[in-house]
């Protein structure tokens, strides 16, 4: 695949984040909120101003599972689904066709950003000529740590970290507004991970029959995941 244009002039928008947003994955409560929204402000990541006393978390969890289960209930595969790039246009993930391929939520202010980045660019190199293509789909439900722009976020990932993989539009993973590629990724895996996105670069694993074969937690490197890719390839 073509790599991302980088105009030789850029400076990028983002400084070192590495250093300035460095942030943990948070547990229990904690990820609760970052999930969902803040539990002090009402504020939801959708867009819905909610008291925080009378907000349930777990009716959106219900109503999350309502959706992921009955995207699972159509029968399609996820050469069905057509997504947008980062520079809005339509690509059918039927072009994948016959490929592996590794689909991850980034964000590019996140204490896992430089690693996980540098690590995909690397795994993506040494295999793109053996039929595995990285899908990433930029996120902001997390920690609000994918702020920018597409613009920003394309110029950040080639820039930065030279990725030449697609990069997708910024979508919701999780809540009502997640989107249909997600919906299906997560009704497709189940497992411990339950029917939520937890963090950002959660990766999702599908085989050359568009089959997801494996989830794997953010704190998971692209790296650590590389025996399983190298099997897909050469299958």
């Amino acid at each position: 695949m073509a790599s991302i244009p980088c105009p030789s002039n850029f400076t990028s928008a983002f400084l070192d984040f590495s250093k300035s947003y460095k942030t943990q994955l948070p547990t229990g409560a904690n990820m609760m909120k970052s999930v969902l929204g803040s539990s002090n402000s009402g504020f939801l990541q959708h867009g819905f101003a909610l008291k925080a006393k009378i907000f349930n978390p777990f009716s959106l969890i219900t109503q999350n599972r309502f959706e992921v289960f009955a995207a699972a209930a159509t029968g399609k595969t996820i050469y069905d689904f057509t997504v947008k790039d980062i520079d809005r246009k339509e690509v059918p993930l039927s072009k994948f066709k016959g490929k592996v391929l590794l689909i991850v939520n980034v964000a590019s202010q996140c204490g896992l950003t430089s690693s996980n980045y540098s690590e995909l660019s690397q795994i993506y190199n040494k295999y793109k000529d053996q039929g595995l293509e990285i899908l990433a789909f930029p996120c902001n439900q997390f920690g609000f740590q994918e702020p920018g722009s597409n613009d920003q976020i394309k110029q950040f990932a080639c820039t930065r970290f030279k990725a030449e993989f697609p990069i997708f539009d910024k979508i919701d993973v999780n809540g009502p507004f997640t989107a249909p590629i997600y919906q299906f990724l997560k009704s497709s895996s189940g497992g411990f991970l339950g029917d939520l996105v937890k963090w950002n670069f959660e990766k999702f694993l599908i085989d050359k029959n568009g089959k997801v074969v494996e989830r794997y937690p953010p704190t998971t490197s692209p790296l650590q995941i590389e025996k399983d890719i190298k099997k897909l390839v050469a299958a």
